[in-house]
């Protein structure tokens, strides 16, 4: 007689209890605190810092490098950093549901070895000493289960590797973050196959967004961007293969960088259809600040991670770009008379889907920010301060788009479904249609997709190149929506084609928050016409009562490998726009 096999019901509920048991008894929420959060529109601010003491609200309300050098100068203990952001992510997952795994003890542990190092030594083990850093649940940890949102993987940190290394493996990027003095404390929320712009998976439900209950947090890194919304978390770890780090920064008010593909190494990291490697999800961070992306970048880089992983180009932290860049303006954003100015494209729409009045206003206040510093030198010198170049892309986004999508579904969703097997969980509901199990695509239509994607590229590279024909000064970088929308109504994310054409173009992007969703400004353009089913189906949803409040950022993109380039740009684009009075 075969032992009885535990439903995938109950698997989930059991994984739910025991993560929730984690948390210490003196952090856990009364059941009338818990149901007062399901009231709220806004978990963030106030609402969270009542359950907080104000030392802990002192300490978790700093970014990452005002950590850094608290611990590095002995104004702050590990210790002290640690249990504070360990509380706050307890309280954050209580009333918005963000974290797939917590492993606390092994954080304040870790906290005591690195407080014990500095008094011995009176200095820090590296960049990140005592930063609390999150990490998305695809990321190895040793003695910690990944689940990547299968219930099948409960239990284990494999995936598809042998059950004799289960909780052994760690992600190469885990082994340098612990070498960089970093403390890594919970492992946050994502969706089922990591192939959706919203989080939600059979083990925890579905993540909201904390600045309003209405929307989604986005995905698939979408707990990242909800945990730090909420102020548990100031770095994060995270993937992106369509938008995955963008999207939740974006919708959650907070800052990423999505490098290109093997920057960083992805060695030892659960993936969907992890033999599709043409183009390839790429590990990326998202932050609370700018200063915080810029800090983990260069730390990770300093490992010299190519020499542990094949895969990964040897090209250090370029601080000459950064400054090369950073010397065209001042620090407040302004132009410097004497250096190039900017000159950066500016895409309003994508043909395809036109964005909401937030999003659009949005833009326009990058736009008008950036403009005002270069026109303001225009009209007294013969060269304006910054050109602005209003750039609508001629080649098709629906085609890229299809190629795109045409690689993350090669398999015919048979790992998916392999998963899925395991526990016999079925596709949640939102993604029922779009990976039902197909045959595979052949080898020849496969290359002909790889013709097609390289066409893009080179058609999208002399489009790029040709910006120069007017004044002898090629685009910078893009501006550009991340979404259509605001951080989205669940259920109404239908196009990603933003985010997605510039995976298949495996461009460097770095997300900056911009506003919020505003009901009695961002008011419904009667007068638009939708250009085609997906453009009316996007504005036929538009609502500003639900929307209001919802964040909204736009894209800095450059080309391939230039991501300091594009964070030194967004450091002049965010510095303009607080200078001339819009709030980033």
């Amino acid at each position: 007689m075969k032992p009885h096999r535990k439903s995938w019901e109950s698997l989930a509920a059991g994984k739910r209890a025991a993560t929730l048991a984690k948390v210490p008894d003196h952090w856990r929420l009364s059941d009338s605190e818990l149901s007062d959060a399901k009231k709220q529109r806004d978990l963030t601010g106030s609402f969270i810092r009542k359950f907080l003491t104000e030392d802990e609200i002192f300490i978790t309300d700093q970014n990452a490098t005002q950590i850094a050098s608290a611990i590095q100068v002995g104004w702050l203990t590990a210790l002290q950093v640690t249990e504070a952001f360990c509380k706050r992510a307890a309280i954050a997952h209580q009333i918005n549901n963000c974290l797939h795994e917590i492993f606390f003890d092994q954080a304040v542990e870790r906290a005591k070895q690195l407080d014990d190092y500095f008094s011995q030594h009176n200095k820090t083990c590296g960049p990140l000493h005592g930063v609390p850093v999150s990490l998305k649940d695809q990321f190895h940890v040793k003695g910690i289960d990944t689940t990547m949102g299968y219930v099948g993987w409960i239990g284990s940190n494999l995936g598809v590797k042998t059950p004799e290394q289960s909780h052994k493996v760690e992600s190469q990027i885990t082994t340098e973050l612990l070498d960089l003095g970093a403390v890594l404390y919970c492992k946050t929320s994502l969706p089922q196959t990591l192939l959706f712009g919203e989080t939600k998976n059979n083990i925890i439900g579905e993540t909201l967004n904390p600045l309003n209950q209405n929307l989604s947090c986005g995905g698939s890194s979408g707990g990242e961007g909800a945990l730090q919304a909420l102020g548990g978390s100031i770095l994060g770890v995270g993937t992106d293969i369509g938008g995955s780090v963008r999207i939740p920064a974006a919708f959650n008010g907070i800052f990423s960088i999505k490098p290109t593909p093997e920057r960083i190494s992805y060695r030892e990291v659960a993936n969907t259809n992890p033999g599709q490697n043409t183009y390839r999800s790429t590990v990326g961070f998202l932050s609370t600040s700018l200063d915080g992306l810029e800090l983990i970048f260069r730390s990770v880089l300093s490992t010299e991670p190519w020499k542990r992983d094949p895969a990964v180009i040897p090209m250090p932290f370029r601080d000459q770009v950064v400054d090369d860049l950073l010397s065209r303006a001042k620090p407040n954003g302004a132009a410097k008379a004497s250096a190039l100015p900017l000159k950066l494209g500016v895409l309003w729409s994508d043909g395809q889907v036109g964005p909401h009045p937030p999003v659009k206003r949005g833009l326009g206040m990058v736009v008008d920010a950036m403009k005002e510093a270069g026109h303001k030198a225009c009209y007294f010198r013969v060269l304006p301060s910054f050109t602005l170049c209003f750039w609508l892309l001629r080649t098709s986004a629906d085609q890229a788009k299809r190629v795109h999508v045409a690689f993350l579904k090669a398999d015919g969703a048979h790992d998916i479904h392999a998963q899925l097997d395991r526990s016999g969980e079925p596709l949640i509901p939102d993604l029922r249609n779009s990976f039902q199990l197909k045959p595979p695509i052949g080898l020849l239509e496969y290359q002909n997709f790889t013709l097609q994607g390289l066409d893009y590229e080179a058609q999208y590279s002399d489009y790029w190149n040709s910006t120069s024909a007017e004044d002898g000064q090629i685009v910078d970088a893009v501006i550009m929506p991340v979404a259509p929308h605001a951080a989205v109504i669940p259920g109404k994310f239908y196009h990603t084609d933003y985010t997605e054409a510039m995976n298949l173009l495996n461009y460097s992007v770095v997300v900056i928050p911009v506003t919020r969703a505003d009901k009695d400004v961002d008011l419904v353009d009667e007068s638009y016409q939708p250009l085609n089913a997906t453009d009316k189906k996007n504005w036929d949803a538009y609502d500003p009562e639900a929307y209001h409040g919802g964040p909204v950022g736009v894209q800095i993109v450059g080309h391939k490998y230039e991501e300091e380039k594009v964070w030194a740009i967004a450091k002049v684009v965010t510095a303009a726009l607080q200078t001339f009075g819009r709030q980033c």
